[in-house]
């Protein structure tokens, strides 16, 4: 490749964004940036505090002044908060729980965006989130969106918990979604400039292939 890209992945929960970008980082040989990571993260910096993760200015804050690194690829990758290898801990029930509170914070939001703009600096990143193709790399070489029907990503959730209730996870999915696409703040959209790939039916595997390919296509493409 003679171009070294930025992609942008974005999609509800459930849809594959993560695994896909992970997959596609490590077949190009690129970075991952976890925005999910970060924002889980912060919200781990506000509950060490005793911050009410409903005090959007007090959070941002946080998210302003906090130490995150993202270290390492795939699914090896550690996060990094103050210098403690906090991996494990942002994965927790009460991060999850509160995450979706924390990210939907306009100026919270709003503080993390350096972060992730410095850490794709000079391009050879793949993004995921719900906000990387609209809002934070507007201008990303390459944009995808990534969805599939509610009750396909239930089941691919429950799995990745080894959970058997998929009622149940279908039940915070569509929750989730409803707090993504209706906050008033960058809210999850599929960008215009976006091609949106609906997974429900195809293997995570060919979805990356698929990516790939649309990725070795624009980076050997003679630049205007």
């Amino acid at each position: 490749m003679t171009q070294r890209l930025t992609i942008a992945i974005d999609g509800p929960a459930g849809a594959g964004k993560s695994t896909c970008a992970r997959r596609l980082a490590a077949r190009l040989g690129y970075r991952f940036l976890d925005t999910g990571a970060v924002y889980r993260a912060v919200t781990l910096a506000a509950l060490r505090a005793g911050v009410d993760p409903d005090d959007a200015h007090r959070v941002a804050e946080l998210a302003r002044d906090a130490r995150i690194v993202l270290e390492g690829e795939g699914p090896t990758g550690r996060v990094h908060l103050g210098g403690e290898d906090v991996s494990i801990e942002i994965r927790g029930p009460v991060v999850t729980a509160l995450v979706p509170t924390v990210a939907a914070h306009e100026p919270v939001r709003t503080a993390v965006i350096p972060f992730q703009r410095d850490y794709a600096a000079g391009g050879g990143v793949v993004a995921e989130g719900r906000d990387m193709g609209s809002v934070v790399f507007p201008d990303a070489d390459l944009k995808f969106y990534l969805d599939a029907d509610e009750s396909v990503r239930a089941a691919r959730r429950a799995a990745e918990r080894g959970e058997t209730d998929v009622a149940k996870v279908q039940v915070e999915i569509g929750a989730r979604d409803k707090t993504d696409k209706g906050r008033k703040t960058a809210p999850l959209v599929c960008p215009p400039d976006a091609e949106r790939i609906d997974t429900t039916n195809l293997s995570l595997d060919v979805v990356v292939e698929m990516l790939l390919a649309r990725v070795q296509a624009r980076a050997e493409a003679p630049r205007n």
